[in-house]
């Protein structure tokens, strides 16, 4: 097999030529990848974002009130305010009877 020079260095070029080909097709692809990924990197950290305020809303939703323990505690309230009504009215006799004593005692204090 004897090659000759202008043939070997014509293979060589075709090689080349080809490498350089696949190389460019292959750049040219990955420039659509490149944009993907860089997408995709910034929805992802949107993502992880978002979960972040999600756990710290949930977290916070634990705390609050069931609207069962909420109605206890209003009709609770609204007993405390019967409650306190009676008691009102039972102190106006009290305090009517203190008003009189404290006018007789400042009327006696004058004379």
């Amino acid at each position: 097999m004897n090659l000759d020079l202008s043939l070997l260095t014509a293979l060589v070029a075709l090689a080349l030529s080809t490498l350089n080909l696949f190389t460019g097709v292959g750049n040219l692809l990955s420039k659509g990848e490149k944009k993907i990924d860089e997408r995709l990197k910034k929805a992802e950290g949107t993502l992880i974002s978002h979960d972040r305020r999600i756990q710290t809303v949930e977290g916070d939703m634990k705390h609050l009130p069931t609207r069962e323990s909420q109605h206890r505690t209003e009709l609770a309230l609204s007993e405390m305010n019967g409650r306190f009504a009676a008691l009102e009215e039972k102190l106006k006799p009290i305090a009517a009877t203190s008003e009189r004593l404290h006018e007789l005692l400042m009327e006696q204090a004058r004379k």
